[in-house]
């Protein structure tokens, strides 16, 4: 969880289509969840005012927009409606998505009958290649 909490409502959409993604790890489009959003509630939800209410150019959506995207996502409405649910919302939001990859999916099931001592071998390696890999970002 390298990046700061979702703050603002901008911060808030944006960060589902950051962490929430498609299965093979693609973001979902505008267009997509526009049209979903259209077809929850009936009303009118084009892919310019998803973009707008992404970037901020927009931040005064309806309660039902706001709700048709929390289904969309599957997150509870209240993340973008009380603050101090949005925070603790926002880590189980980054562990959806992590979930939602096949392979970090695939590794926790494997790794769920490791003992302690397992689990924090499987962390050290973990964090072995994620320093490997922030050294090798870095030098590019």
């Amino acid at each position: 969880m390298t990046e700061p909490r979702a703050t603002t409502l901008t911060d808030r959409i944006d960060r589902l289509f950051q962490v929430v993604r498609r299965p093979n790890g693609e973001q979902h489009s505008h267009e997509e969840v526009a049209r979903a959003c259209r077809e929850s509630t009936g009303e009118s939800f084009s892919a310019a005012y998803l973009w707008q209410l992404r970037t901020g150019r927009r931040d005064n959506p309806t309660k039902r927009h706001l709700e048709a995207l929390a289904a969309f996502f599957q997150v509870p409405p209240a993340y973008f409606f009380d603050d101090e649910q949005g925070r603790a919302l926002a880590e189980e939001v980054e562990l959806l998505g992590a979930l939602r990859n096949t392979a970090v999916r695939n590794l926790a099931l494997r790794a769920v009958t490791l003992s302690e001592e397992g689990l924090g071998t499987v962390s050290d390696i973990v964090e072995a290649i994620k320093r490997r890999e922030a050294m090798r970002d870095q030098g590019e």
